[in-house]
């Protein structure tokens, strides 16, 4: 399928960060959200990132303004999705409310709409599932911050077909990703890994090993990593590594994906990394 008109489904950090990098592409964007205030806070994500851009001579006035004629937005999923190629449902890692969207994605798009999802630990097919296109359905999980980091991993399920497959790659192509395939299986490829890693980091702080700026250090300077363990945690967000985690673990059961008690009470207590302005760090003033 040539893809011309995308739908992203939540304007939150990740759904945001998709549509800009849609519109850039050239491709028209409708972001639905769940109500005015979600879609006003996360238009006005876009409009800053936009701006920096311009600022920073990365985008010009002109493109800028044309990025912006591509995007539309609203509240609820309504009639004009049925005018999408491809949907991509960016909403919270709730199994349940997902399954919702794609019923009701199944019922709004024509047949021969490709309705993906960007999360990075359900599985695929229990989304599928749930329409009469399971075929047409398939992972398209990117990364945070969504603009710049190049990678886009694409999960197959055992439905997926290669058209489907195809037109996913070829839309993360024009985006200028790197993709990967994963089979839908816990964690795909990328989470599989990193999750048992930020997991570890934790348990070495939280054993006392070493202090928290010599643990990220130790790995910066000794693995060659961009950032440590802990920074990187508080920058995906404590929540998002905890939920990842016990969705790994209740798949698995492999204790490498046990979350630790420190990042559990860190997360009760509202210290979420950067997003919240404190994590293992603190942010902000």
């Amino acid at each position: 399928m040539d893809v011309k008109t995308i739908g992203i489904i939540g304007c939150g950090l990740m759904g945001s960060g998709i549509a800009e990098v849609a519109a850039k592409s050239g491709f028209q964007v409708l972001i639905r959200e769940q109500n005015e205030q979600l879609l006003k806070k996360g238009l006005g994500r876009i409009e800053s990132s936009l701006g920096r851009a311009v600022a920073k001579g990365k985008l010009s006035a002109e493109d800028k303004a044309a990025v912006q004629t591509r995007l539309s937005g609203a509240v609820g999923l309504d009639d004009a999705l049925a005018t999408c190629d491809l949907v991509v449902e960016a909403v919270t890692e709730d199994a349940g409310l997902k399954q919702g969207i794609f019923r009701a994605l199944d019922a709004i798009c024509p047949a021969n709409t490709i309705l993906a999802s960007n999360t990075s630990s359900i599985s695929v097919i229990d989304l599928a599932a749930v329409t009469r296109r399971p075929n047409q359905v398939l992972g398209m999980h990117f990364f945070n911050p969504v603009p710049v980091m190049p990678l886009l991993e694409l999960v197959r399920t055992v439905q997926t077909d290669d058209a489907t497959l195809d037109s996913a790659r070829a839309v993360g192509e024009r985006m200028g990703k790197k993709m990967i395939v994963a089979k839908d299986a816990p964690g795909f490829v990328v989470n599989r890994l990193l999750i048992p890693y930020l997991l570890d980091g934790i348990r070495v702080y939280e054993q006392g090993l070493a202090s928290r700026e010599d643990i990220d250090n130790g790995m910066m300077l000794g693995a060659n990593h961009p950032m440590g363990p802990l920074t990187l945690t508080d920058f995906v967000g404590l929540d998002t590594t905890l939920f990842v985690a016990d969705v790994l673990f209740a798949e698995l059961g492999e204790t490498r994906f046990k979350a630790p008690t420190l990042l559990r009470r860190l997360v009760s207590a509202g210290h979420l990394g950067r997003k919240s302005g404190r994590g293992f760090y603190q942010y902000g003033s």
